[in-house]
C-alpha cells in the first residue's frame, strides 16, 4: 500500500460514525413537535380551573375549523371571522353558566361578558397560532 492509499484509507476511517437512525434527520422532526406538544400540555395545566373550561370550548371550535382551505390557516385570517367565532364560543358559555348568575344584576353581567369574549379572544387567537405553526411544520415534512 503506498502513501495516498494510507492518507485516503485514513481520512476515510477517521470520520466519526453515524448511527443509522441519524441518516433520516426527519425523525428527530417527529420528537421534537411531541417535546411542544408536552410542554403546551403541562403549561395548559397551570391554568385556573375556570379559563380551563373556556380552554375545551376553544378548543373544541379548532378542532371543527382544522382542516384543508379554513379560515385558521389562511395567510391572513379575516378579523369578522374570527370575532364571529369568538361569539359563538361566548355563546356557548354563557348559555351553560345562564342558570347560575340569574341574579346578578344587568351591570355586572355585561362587565363580566366583556371580560369573558376578551379572554375566549386571546385563547382562540392563540390556540389558532400554536396550530397554524405545527400545520405548516407537519406539512412539509410528513
Amino acid at each position: 500500500m503506498d502513501y495516498n492509499q494510507e492518507q485516503f484509507l485514513g481520512a476515510q476511517f477517521s470520520v466519526p460514525k453515524m448511527p443509522f437512525y441519524m441518516s433520516y434527520p426527519m425523525q428527530n422532526l417527529y420528537l421534537t413537535e411531541m417535546e411542544y406538544e408536552k410542554d403546551m400540555d403541562r403549561m395548559k395545566e397551570l391554568y385556573p380551573r375556570e379559563v380551563k373550561t373556556i380552554l375545551d370550548y376553544v378548543e373544541d371550535e379548532c378542532d371543527k375549523m382544522e382542516y384543508e382551505g379554513s379560515l385558521m390557516f389562511d395567510e391572513y385570517p379575516d378579523r369578522l371571522m374570527i370575532e364571529m367565532v369568538v361569539d359563538r364560543i361566548r355563546q356557548k358559555i354563557e348559555d351553560e353558566q345562564d342558570d347560575l348568575e340569574a341574579e346578578e344584576y344587568r351591570g355586572e353581567r355585561s362587565r363580566r361578558r366583556h371580560d369573558l369574549r376578551n379572554l375566549i379572544g386571546v385563547l382562540l387567537n392563540n390556540e389558532m397560532y400554536r396550530r397554524r405553526c405545527r400545520h405548516r411544520r407537519c406539512r412539509r415534512w410528513w
